[in-house]
């Protein structure tokens, strides 16, 4: 049986969308959002989040992230499963400008549900 990709509550949905907003941004907490974001996608080639760099955010982008990681760690997909692709490599562009935007696509892990 393939991997199964779950639903992501829009409550879910709508705190990535802000994250993503924030971290097309050029700001302290737009750095440590697309840290996370980019943590999310390639953490081995992007490097990973320092989670003091939350206590930095305003509350509702922590409300945000912390609603967002969740969601990440129940289910354990990536964002590719979420036809995000474009929106993380553009991160990658913008954060990571000596990373290749193209980083490997990771599939979805969530294991199969009987």
């Amino acid at each position: 049986m393939g991997d199964l990709v779950p639903m992501m509550p829009a409550a879910t949905f709508a705190a990535l969308e802000r994250l993503l907003e924030v971290a097309r941004a050029d700001t302290h907490q737009a750095r440590y959002v697309g840290n996370f974001l980019l943590a999310w996608w390639n953490a081995p080639d992007l490097g990973g989040f320092d989670l003091t760099d939350a206590w930095g955010l305003d509350e509702s982008l922590r409300e945000d992230l912390v609603t967002l990681f969740g969601f990440i760690a129940r289910n354990k997909v990536y964002p590719s499963a979420y036809s995000f692709r474009t929106e993380f490599e553009d991160l990658v562009r913008r954060w990571r400008p000596e990373a290749s935007p193209r980083t490997p696509d990771r599939r979805p892990t969530c294991e199969a549900r009987a």
